[in-house]
């Protein structure tokens, strides 16, 4: 069914340029099948990203410094 939307979506894009449609409903399957793999990614991405961040700034609290070197990004030792 969700296919189904991108597909009808896609064709209805296409025919406006006076065409069947046929082309226009394939690329909408293929980007809606694009975008179920790259939602879950780019999710995945930004939980990580935010986590790494608190980690830093709860290390940088109570600490006092700064884990990474501004001038290289390269973690202090």
């Amino acid at each position: 069914m969700a296919n189904l939307l991108g597909a009808l979506v896609g064709a209805a894009i296409d025919r406006q340029d006076g065409d069947s449609g046929i082309k226009g409903a394939i690329i909408g399957t293929m980007a809606e099948a694009m975008v179920r793999v790259m939602i879950p990614i780019a999710a995945t991405y930004a939980i990580g990203w935010a986590v790494q961040f608190g980690a830093r700034k709860a290390w940088q609290a109570a600490t006092g410094t700064d884990p990474v070197n501004r001038e290289t990004g390269a973690l202090r030792s």
